[in-house]
Order: C-alpha cells, then sequence, then structure tokens
C-alpha cells in the first residue's frame, strides 16, 4: 500500500507549452526559465527535454543553479544568471549585470537589465546615464541582450505596461545598439510592442495561466495525487484535527492521507480544499496537519486505503488551489515536496 503521494510531471507538456509560445513570440527565440528546479518540478529532466526541442537559452537565479545546468546539458546553450554577476561563477555562464559595481567586475558576455518600473533588479536611469557618459565601462564585455522585467504583465489593462515599454525604449537610445529581451510569460499575451528578440517565459511552461480571467491557453504539467492510509468511521457530533475545528454532522467515513502541510499543501488551504476520488468531489475534513490531511469520504463508500485521493488535476489546477489558498500558483508549483513520489511522462 503505497505511504506517499504521486507527483506526476508531463515533459511533454512542458515542450507543448514551449513550442505554443515560440509560435506567438514570432519575432524572437523563446528562452526556458528553469530556476528553483524548473518551479519545483525537475530541472534535470525538464530542461534536457527543452533542449533536446530546439531551446537554446536558459535562465536560472543563482551561480550554484547554472553550474549544475552546464554540467546537466553541456556546452552550447546559453545560460543567463539572473542574481548577478558572482567573480566565483564560471566563466561559461552569462551573468545578468544589474549595477554598475557588477559591470565593472564583468567580463565577457553579459546581459544588461534596465529597471523601467519594477524597482528590483537592474541597473537605474543614473546608471545608464553613466555608461553613455563612459562607454569604456562596457570594454571588458559583450552585451549579448539588453533587458527589463515586466512588472504587471499579467493585468493586459495596467498602465505600468506601456510606462515601461517606452521606458525601455528610451533607456535603450542611451546604451550601444543590442538586441533586446522583454517580455516574461505574460508579456509574450500583451501584443507586438513587447515582442523582442529574445523571450523568457517560466510560470506558462509549468502550465500556470499567463493570462488570469481568461482561458488558460496552456497544457496543465502536473498531477498529484495522495494515498489513503486510514479510514475511520466517525458518529454525528464526533470532530476531526487540531483544534477540534471540524464537526461531523451526520455519521461519516474520513479518509486519512499521505500529504500535509511539509509536503505543500498550505494550512491557509483550510476548509476550502476539494479532493477527487473516481470523479466524485470530497471536501478536506479538519485542518491540514504536517504530513497528513483528512477527507469527508462518507458518499463515496467505496474508497479504501490505498486508494489514491487527487489534489491537483484537470478539474482543480494549481491556479485553482493557489486561489483557495489566498497564493499563487508559482507558490504551490515550488511548494510541491520532495516526499512525493515522482513519475515523469517523457516528451
Amino acid at each position: 500500500m503505497p505511504s506517499q503521494g504521486l507527483l506526476t510531471i508531463d515533459c511533454g507538456a512542458v515542450v507543448r507549452n514551449w513550442r505554443r509560445l515560440c509560435g506567438i513570440h514570432a519575432t524572437g527565440a523563446v528562452a526556458g526559465v528553469v530556476k528553483a528546479n524548473a518551479y519545483g518540478l525537475g530541472v534535470q529532466r525538464i530542461a534536457p527535454a527543452l533542449l533536446q526541442a530546439g531551446c537554446r537559452h536558459f535562465f536560472v537565479a543563482t551561480p550554484g543553479e547554472g553550474d549544475y545546468l552546464r554540467k546537466l546539458l553541456g556546452e552550447g546553450p546559453m545560460i543567463a544568471v539572473l542574481n548577478g554577476y558572482d567573480p566565483a561563477m564560471r566563466p561559461d555562464l552569462t551573468p545578468v549585470i544589474n549595477s554598475l559595481p557588477q559591470l565593472r567586475a564583468a567580463k565577457g558576455p553579459v546581459i544588461l537589465q534596465v529597471d523601467t518600473g519594477m524597482s528590483r533588479l537592474g541597473l537605474d536611469a543614473e546608471e545608464v546615464e553613466a555608461i553613455a557618459r563612459d562607454p569604456g565601462l562596457l570594454a571588458h564585455v559583450e552585451i549579448l541582450y539588453v533587458m527589463t522585467h515586466l512588472a504587471a504583465a499579467e493585468d493586459a489593462a495596467h498602465p505600468v505596461n506601456a510606462a515601461q515599454i517606452d521606458r525601455f525604449a528610451e533607456l535603450c537610445l542611451k546604451l550601444p545598439r543590442a538586441r533586446r529581451c522583454v517580455a516574461n510569460s505574460s508579456g509574450i499575451f500583451l501584443g507586438g510592442r513587447y515582442a523582442s528578440d529574445l523571450a523568457r517565459p517560466g510560470c506558462a511552461l509549468y502550465g500556470i495561466n499567463p493570462t488570469p480571467g481568461r482561458p488558460n491557453p496552456m497544457e496543465q504539467v502536473v498531477r498529484l495525487e495522495l494515498p489513503v492510509l486510514q479510514i475511520r468511521r466517525i458518529g454525528a457530533g464526533e470532530t476531526v484535527g487540531y483544534g477540534a475545528g471540524w464537526l461531523a454532522a451526520r455519521p461519516s467515513r474520513i479518509a486519512t492521507c499521505a500529504g500535509g502541510y511539509a509536503d505543500g499543501l498550505f494550512r491557509s488551504l483550510g476548509s476550502g480544499m476539494r479532493g477527487q476520488f473516481r470523479g466524485a468531489t470530497v471536501p478536506l475534513a479538519g485542518r491540514i496537519s504536517m504530513d497528513v490531511c483528512s477527507f469527508d469520504v462518507t458518499d463515496v463508500p467505496d474508497a479504501v486505503p490505498g486508494d489514491m485521493i487527487e489534489i491537483i488535476g484537470p478539474w482543480q489546477d494549481p491556479d485553482a488551489l493557489a486561489e483557495i489558498a489566498g497564493t499563487i500558483g508559482y507558490e504551490v508549483l515550488t511548494a510541491l515536496g520532495r516526499r512525493y513520489r515522482r513519475r515523469y511522462i517523457a516528451a
């Protein structure tokens, strides 16, 4: 009888999502953002699948992630490090330069990031002006791309989008002519003004909806199922879980499953989380614990220990689970724990 949850990850769906994004972003190449272990889903399986499909540009967050990815993929693809230049990083990684001190220390191919409204990483307007006054600052680097990061691309009507793209064009005029990198996942769907030489989607590759409020154009990538460890019969008026917060309104059958907040099922899901068993929806009963959670399976009397209750699937994707928890689909994916058995569907 299984004692761990099963997380199924469809590498083929990731590749098909990448190809769909390539078709939409027809003006240039499309990278794969595989930071944070490919959003928690396993960079060791996903990045090679993207490489085999034709992806030649990858983004990670840290030099350590870049070192692992270079060993995994070998020579050839560009691997850009978003957090910037580190003197200890290997020379075949491409740092994203976010400040003048980083620029002064770097050598070889780089990506310059300019801040146009995110107020996070990137060269600010004064630093861009300093480069314009002293082109010698660029003498020891080769600019592969100038990039910026959109702050509100998921909201197509947000005025900051147009303001950022205007600001980006203005700042680029002060820098040597170079290829540009603009659109993230949602930015790819904003239209021609946001197209560039390189797009860098992350969440959309993994099935997160890049166009909130509209039908998800991406294919779902993950499925999560939890095994039933035990089924207990309780009487009306009895309680389930910590705090005795769930009260049985009738004689009930309670299925306790392997999977809790240590596995990425946020305690904030509260009573809103549902599972699915053979097409029937079963509600959460009681609070989510560290290692287990319980469901009311009174209306599915054929459930027995060893059966699997689905938490993430076509009926309840990571975005839907995130809405219940008051967070975003990105966090749901990256929180999925290491204790799940993982099954990969090849591309």
